[in-house]
This record gives C-alpha cells, sequence and structure tokens, in this order.
C-alpha cells in the first residue's frame, strides 16, 4: 500500500507520496512514486501513484513513449511535453491506464492479482490555469476544487481528518499547506505499517512554471521529528485540557 496526497491551494500545489511497497510482511521495497515532466517557463507537471506496482510502472513507462489520442487516432502522438493542457495531460493518464488493462488484466485475473492503479496529477502549462487530478484504476478522473482543495490515493484514511479539519483553499498558504500534508503523512505512517520513508515532496507556486521545492524526506529528517513530537504533545495537551464529562 501507499499513501499520496495532493493540495490544491491558491498559491499553489502541495504533493507528497511515500515510497514503500510490499507484497507480504516479509516482502517490503522502496520504489519512487513520484515523476516530473518539466520545461522551466513552459509546463511543470508531477504525478504520483498507488496501486500494483506493475500495473503503474507500465503506465508511466506508457506516458513516457507517448501514446495518439483515443479522440483523434489520426493525429500525433502525445506525451506529457507536448499535451496542450492539463486536462489532456489526465486524458493521456487515463488512457493509458485502459490500454495496460487491455493488455494486462485478464492475465493478472487468471492469477487472483488485482488490477489496481490511482494517481494524482498536478501542474501547469504556461498560458492555462493550474490544475490538480485524481485519475482511478477506470481511466476516468476528477479535479481538485476550491470547496474540495485536496486528493488522496491510497492509504487515505488516517490523514484525512486533519485536512478536513485545517485546510482551506484560499487561507492556506503553501508553507502551512507543507505542514498539514507532512502531519497526514505522519498519521499515516503512525497508523500503517505499509506506508513509510523516504517521503518525496513536491512544492509548486502557481504561475512558476517550475518546481520551487523537491526533497526526500528521510526517517532521521530532524524537522520531521520535531514536527511529528510536537504534533503528539499538542494533542496529548488539547484533549487532556477538556473538561470531563458529568456522566463519566
Amino acid at each position: 500500500m501507499t499513501y499520496c496526497v495532493g493540495l490544491y491551494l491558491e498559491e499553489g500545489l502541495v504533493m507528497l507520496a511515500d515510497t514503500r511497497t510490499n507484497a507480504g510482511v516479509d516482502n517490503i521495497s522502496t520504489y519512487s512514486k513520484t515523476f516530473i515532466w518539466e520545461n522551466p517557463g513552459e509546463r511543470t507537471i508531477t504525478m504520483m501513484s498507488a496501486g500494483n506496482l506493475a500495473v503503474t510502472q507500465a503506465v508511466v513507462a506508457l506516458i513516457e513513449e507517448g501514446l495518439v489520442p483515443e479522440e483523434h487516432p489520426d493525429g500525433d502522438i502525445h506525451t506529457m511535453y507536448n499535451v496542450p493542457t492539463m486536462f489532456k495531460a489526465a486524458r493521456l493518464v487515463g488512457q493509458a491506464v485502459r490500454q495496460v488493462y487491455i493488455e494486462d488484466a485478464e492475465a493478472m485475473e487468471a492469477q487472483n492479482t488485482t488490477f489496481s492503479a490511482s494517481f494524482l496529477l498536478g501542474g501547469q502549462i504556461r498560458g492555462r490555469g493550474m490544475r490538480l487530478f485524481q485519475v482511478y484504476a477506470a481511466g476516468n478522473f476528477i479535479n481538485a476544487t476550491e470547496d474540495t482543495p485536496f486528493l488522496q490515493i491510497g492509504e487515505h484514511k488516517y490523514g484525512k481528518p486533519i485536512l478536513d479539519r485545517a485546510l482551506d483553499y484560499g487561507g492556506t498558504s503553501l508553507t502551512e499547506g507543507t505542514k498539514l500534508a507532512l502531519l497526514s503523512m505522519d498519521s499515516t505512517i503512525r497508523s500503517n505499517l505499509t506506508v513509510g520513508f523516504p517521503l518525496d515532496l513536491v512544492i509548486y507556486r502557481k504561475d512558476e512554471l517550475k518546481v520551487g521545492v523537491k526533497v526526500r524526506i528521510k526517517e532521521d529528517d530532524p524537522y520531521f521529528k520535531d514536527l511529528s513530537s510536537r504534533w503528539s504533545e499538542a494533542l496529548r495537551a488539547a484533549y487532556q485540557a477538556f473538561p470531563s464529562p458529568d456522566w463519566a
């Protein structure tokens, strides 16, 4: 399993993914699930993946090779470097997912292996607005909005409450959003052994058309350790400060 979260904020995007993959408790590996296609000044596109590793890697390989758009079978090959809009980029990911399904799903089902794949896709192309999408295993997708300013894939339930309570499209800065994303990940790591370090963090400021921050956070990272410790202390202090119920 894995956990990836993307925040869609007025100032830009914050995207965070873990790197743990497992095929049972005795077969745990580390793979990056973060992919970036960038032409500074023209486009910056980041994608994060969750699901069956063989499936997601096949999807990424198809995207890298490029695909002829389904709606224009006589057209040019589309890659992340030449799609005209982020919507078309999401369509490209969806098409790649469907093609992998056509080629591999029957054989996977025969081996009792689930076809699972989901993706977060965020970025901006010059002259267009910044977008954040979630692409499902069927190849369809949704986009984040001001009313729903975050998307999650993978083991998302543990990291959702803090985002529901604290995140605001216009009121949360990139810096504050980064802290919230890290706390969301910390909650997930503490509650699920299939999610773990190192973490890949990407921060994009709207209209800059280049990645602002790309960093790998390891388990011994001093900032993350301090953030996690302070958050635990703050939660303990908060619940202890509440009055006890009369009926207790």
